[in-house]
């Protein structure tokens, strides 16, 4: 009985460890004229390594739609241009695509840092409470504790660091820039999301993006 409350113990830390994936703003800027509903046309362009292509599609489809439910007409890069998109141009001509193709702003979204850490829980003393009924004369409900050992264990987490730039394509300017970092996603699609989330509510707060 002490080693099924042992493990279920610990398989519960365990999935509530992996369940907690919380993203943090670390930083960001805006323009004084920072608005994105002036742009007719964002184009999202994910930038990440080749082993990291899933995130990256993952990135630019969870921005693009938060983007359109906040009435920002968004566009993938990697839909539009596919996989490798204007790695083969220089400078003026991925300036002069985009352009021709309509779009006066676009939005990066670069994965800056992912860091692999391994934590230690250590092993502890845990009580747990349960009753027991007394004498056929009288009832008496007394709390007794259990004592129950609850070994250490090793965590392996990876933590993202993303930014999002937003420049105005007739300007060559920057209007709006945030950094955020993941804590241990459980995938690229709750990454994406959890990013995506953390950088529109910022926008939405600095007034990029305009309160419902």
């Amino acid at each position: 009985m002490k080693n099924l409350l042992i493990a279920v113990s610990v398989f519960i830390t365990l999935a509530a460890a992996s369940s907690c994936t919380s993203t943090e703003l670390l930083s960001s800027w805006k323009s004084n004229n920072a608005n994105l509903q002036k742009y007719n046309k964002v184009l999202v362009v994910g930038l990440t390594g080749d082993k990291d292509r899933q995130l990256r599609d993952n990135v630019e489809s969870s921005m693009v739609t938060a983007l359109k439910n906040n009435g920002i007409d968004a566009v993938a890069a990697s839909e539009s241009y596919g996989p490798k998109a204007f790695l083969k141009m220089n400078d003026a001509e991925v300036v002069s695509q985009v352009k021709a193709d309509g779009y006066d702003g676009v939005m990066i979204l670069a994965l800056l840092d992912k860091e692999k850490e391994k934590y230690y829980t250590p092993g502890r003393v845990s009580y747990t409470p349960y009753m027991t009924y007394y004498s056929r004369y009288w009832r008496q409900w007394r709390t007794m504790y259990d004592r129950v050992y609850e070994p250490g264990y090793y965590t392996n987490t990876t933590n993202f660091t993303l930014e999002a730039n937003l420049y105005n394509v007739g300007l060559d300017k920057l209007e709006y820039s945030a950094q955020a970092k993941s804590f241990d996603p459980n995938n690229a699609g709750s990454l994406a999301t959890g990013f995506t989330k953390t950088v529109v509510a910022d926008m939405v707060k600095k007034g990029v993006i305009p309160a419902k």
